[in-house]
């Protein structure tokens, strides 16, 4: 049988002091009162904040005021009569606006420039931004250029804010990265992850590839294309622009070195100049006795398929199934070779195709012109 023991009040509860029982030894011990959860301490939120999470709370509140929804819509022909059940058929005949699809931007400049990826603008015959604040603004679209996969495009309202841009040469993988965007209409979303990798390649849908592209797992879906990928200080590194599907953790963004160069031409011309030589052509390996013999530093080249007519390579005497393997002594392996060499600098500029015909080896003189806008 167990002996007295005491109570008492603290803070409005009841702390037991034990007992002893008749023969002397103690008796059961309840909780010290400081343990009781009436008497803990309920801590302040902010201190449950990491130095992790306030840094990227820091760089969003920077950020997302300059993000904007970019809602695209293209010229259908008229609604067809029965061809949507309870829709009336149009009998004007008049082409119509259909919403095509939705991306994200953001602003870069206070005065309403805006920067995107060129597959949410292109063929668009109207585009819509919604700002922020929920203002809602006809767009301009300044410029765009398919090989970089980038647009600039213009609205006009007071009160703008441009986000900063960093610069490329900053970026290490494993830093840490926000992406900021729209994925499914779902207004500034946000992500984080780190760097997973630079210096990616990423073919653009104009068949070019894109050099330097960041390689992120911060995530995106589709509507987050042309969002910026920021790094902790809140400056934009990259403009997000694909995701590999059905991958997980493995998306691009295009570095913000390529995006300042390209965004200057647009804003300035409306479109960036690549040269043109008029060939197509396919990536063929080379025999090594070949490559060895012409003292070829690849073991590869590009194999003349088709040349358009009247075109630089045609008055420069390029035949069908000659192989390029130089222009101006750069060796040349392949396509890819080939379209980062053709830049707006070669456009006018009299060159030197290297060609291999049989087994000889021909210099043949080329002046390529301005490539056709898409």
């Amino acid at each position: 049988m167990y002996g007295k023991s005491s109570s008492r009040f603290v803070d409005g509860a009841v702390a037991l002091t034990g007992g002893v029982t008749t023969d002397g030894t103690p008796g059961p011990m309840a909780e010290s009162p400081e343990a009781t959860p009436a008497t803990a301490q309920r801590p302040d939120d902010a201190a449950l904040l990491d130095e992790y999470s306030r840094t990227v709370i820091r760089a969003v509140e920077m950020v997302s005021p300059s993000v904007v929804n970019i809602d695209v819509y293209r010229r259908a022909g008229p609604r067809r009569p029965g061809a949507d059940p309870g829709v009336a058929g149009d009998p004007s005949g008049k082409e119509r606006e259909v919403r095509a699809g939705t991306g994200s931007g953001f602003l870069f400049t206070p005065d309403g420039f805006i920067l995107t990826n060129s597959h949410v603008v292109q063929g668009a015959a109207r585009a819509d931004v919604t700002l922020n604040d929920g203002r809602r603004l006809p767009a301009q679209i300044v410029g765009l250029d398919p090989n970089t996969d980038l647009a600039v495009i213009r609205v006009n309202a007071p009160g703008l804010r441009g986000a900063r841009l960093g610069e490329s040469r900053t970026v290490r993988p494993g830093q840490v990265v926000i992406a900021i965007g729209n994925p499914f209409g779902f207004q500034c979303t946000v992500t984080t992850g780190v760097v997973s990798a630079l210096g990616r390649s990423l073919r653009a849908g104009s068949g070019r590839l894109i050099d330097n592209i960041i390689q992120t797992d911060a995530a995106l879906n589709p509507g987050s294309s042309g969002g910026p990928l920021l790094n902790s200080a809140g400056e934009v590194i990259g403009v997000n622009t694909a995701v590999i599907l059905p991958a997980q953790g493995i998306c691009f963004a295009i570095a913000i070195d390529t995006v300042k160069f390209v965004a200057g031409r647009l804003i300035k011309d409306g479109t960036i100049r690549s040269a043109f030589i008029g060939v197509a052509g396919q990536n063929v390996p080379l025999h090594r006795r070949l490559a060895r013999y012409h003292g070829l530093a690849n073991d590869s080249a590009i194999l003349v398929a088709a040349i358009e007519k009247d075109g630089p390579a045609q008055r420069a005497g390029l035949q069908e199934g000659d192989l390029i393997v130089a222009y101006d002594a750069q060796p040349v392996g392949a396509i890819d070779d080939l379209h980062r060499i053709l830049t707006d600098a070669r456009v006018g500029a009299r060159s030197t195709l290297t060609v291999l015909r049989g087994t000889a080896r021909l210099d043949l003189p080329i002046v390529p012109e301005e490539a056709p806008r898409p």
